[in-house]
């Protein structure tokens, strides 16, 4: 099943993808007395997902057509809209260490923030920022967190999960390191792009995902999750035991090799105005955006 947010006159709304094009989940409760979540938040918080699935059975026959949206017209929201936090994780596939010629591999996920003013949805276009020059993309795995998790082990970390979208850690790489803290090369605005839906917990193996990054047309970042030097459990469990996380948090979990960071000075092609970028997670879907 795959969730998404949508705006429909002035207002987000949830809705599933299916065969017959977007179910409007707030029409389908009321055509069939059914309480369902008003948003994502209050379905991540609550217990909606059968009801959710059950209404797209129901509908499956095509026999309520005023209850589905065109996909192709629809305007895609974040598919989370106001964490409270979003954590990234840095250096997190070995082939990515090694092209940022970093000496040591991390024996702890490296972590770092993005704000709320960083998010952006499928589909929308990105302003780049006046200040930097070197823009970058990130291909990347997204952890939607469930349930309050404080202080958990690595056994029950993912059941602490609630699902699982796909994420681009863009980055400008000249301001990134003009300090040993990444910050301002992270959280411009728009800069960590989500969606466009978010794949339940119970529905996805979180490490064996083939991962893409394809800039206008061409394939620059594949890999597997299965890559990664610190599995998802890992990762929640680390995170829990310094910081509580809370539902509706999301994380970053790192990307592969074929940054344009790790590139030679003389292949660099710095991402710019008009660049489309498309990041595919297998058995998700593929976010788009284009730079201006």
């Amino acid at each position: 099943m795959k969730l998404l947010n949508f705006k429909l006159n002035g207002e987000v709304k949830l809705g599933v993808k299916t065969e017959q094009g977007i179910l409007d989940i707030e029409k389908a409760g009321q055509e069939f007395n059914e309480d369902v979540p008003k948003s994502m938040k209050d379905l991540i918080k609550g217990k909606g997902l059968s009801t959710i699935r059950k209404l797209a059975d129901r509908t499956a026959n095509n026999s309520y057509p005023s209850l589905f949206l065109n996909e192709e017209k629809i305007v895609y929201q974040p598919v989370i809209q106001n964490p409270e936090k979003i954590v990234c994780v840095g250096l997190n596939y070995l082939s990515h260490v090694e092209e940022a010629k970093t000496e040591e591999i991390p024996k702890a996920p490296v972590l770092f923030s993005k704000f709320n003013n960083s998010l952006s949805a499928h589909n929308e276009r990105i302003s780049l920022p006046s200040k930097g020059n070197l823009f970058d993309y990130e291909a990347e795995l997204v952890i939607v967190i469930g349930e309050e998790a404080r202080n958990v082990e690595e056994n029950e970390a993912l059941s602490f999960v609630f699902g699982y979208t796909v994420g681009n850690d863009l980055s400008i790489r000249d301001l990134q390191f003009t300090s040993s803290q990444w910050l301002l090369g992270k959280s411009a605005d728009g800069f960590a792009p989500i969606g466009p839906y978010i794949v339940p917990a119970e529905e996805v193996d979180p490490q064996n995902l083939n991962i893409e990054c394809r800039v206008n047309g061409e394939v620059r970042q594949s890999s597997n999750t299965k890559h990664m030097i610190f599995d998802c459990a890992t990762i929640v469990s680390y995170i829990s035991k310094h910081i509580t996380l809370k539902p509706g948090d999301i994380i970053f979990t790192g990307t592969p090799e074929g940054v344009i960071l790790g590139l030679p000075e003389n292949e660099q092609i710095w991402l710019t105005s008009g660049d489309e970028m498309e990041i595919t997670i297998e058995g998700i879907g593929t976010l788009r955006n284009i730079l201006e």
